[in-house]
């Protein structure tokens, strides 16, 4: 079965630090925690208080009990709702937990499961899961893929400012296959 250390480290790498772009929708952000999708996570406070450093963005990455607010809000609030731990692939694990990250989970279940013909409902049960665990890895990952590339074409047309984020969404979706 899949390991959430692993698709976790993966995804970090992936998100990097803070950032704070304005053309960000999701506004102010710490390795992919967006204060306003999640505005009421503890690490907030953790953050508002390090920005009175001199050595502020650079100091969040050795505060230890930040990281480990980080490290649960993933693992409760996307990897779990994704049932990652009981996809048997991990690079499809991975992929499914990356998406959710990106896009929320309930919208990386929805494309996982029209990626293997499940009923798209957001939610990974055990229906969900037989498919995924029954799927050719490298036909799910490029299918998947594909998907989640026609989504970020979507965006960029609905919304014009996120089209720079387009090739680094592109390139971090082929990264994952």
């Amino acid at each position: 079965m899949a390991d959430f250390d692993t698709a976790f480290e993966l995804t970090m790498a992936a998100e990097g630090g803070y950032v704070h772009d304005p053309d960000d929708p999701g506004g102010e952000t710490y390795k992919g925690v967006a204060r306003a999708r999640n505005p009421k996570w503890p690490g907030w406070k953790e953050i508002d208080l390090l920005k009175k450093s001199d050595d502020f963005p650079e100091n969040l990455d050795a505060h230890l009990a930040l990281q480990s607010q980080i490290k649960n809000l993933y693992k409760s609030n996307y990897w779990d709702k994704i049932s990652g731990d009981d996809i048997a692939e991990q690079d499809i694990a991975a992929s499914i937990f990356d998406f959710a990250v990106n896009a929320g989970p309930k919208t990386s279940a929805k494309l996982a499961q029209v990626t293997v013909g499940a009923k798209a409902d957001g939610i990974v049960g055990p229906k969900t899961l037989k498919k995924i665990n029954a799927d050719d890895k490298r036909a799910f990952l490029a299918v998947f893929a594909l998907a989640k590339i026609g989504r970020y074409v979507d965006i960029c047309e609905k919304r014009k400012t996120s089209r720079k984020y387009f090739f680094g969404w592109v390139r971090r979706t082929l990264e994952g296959i």
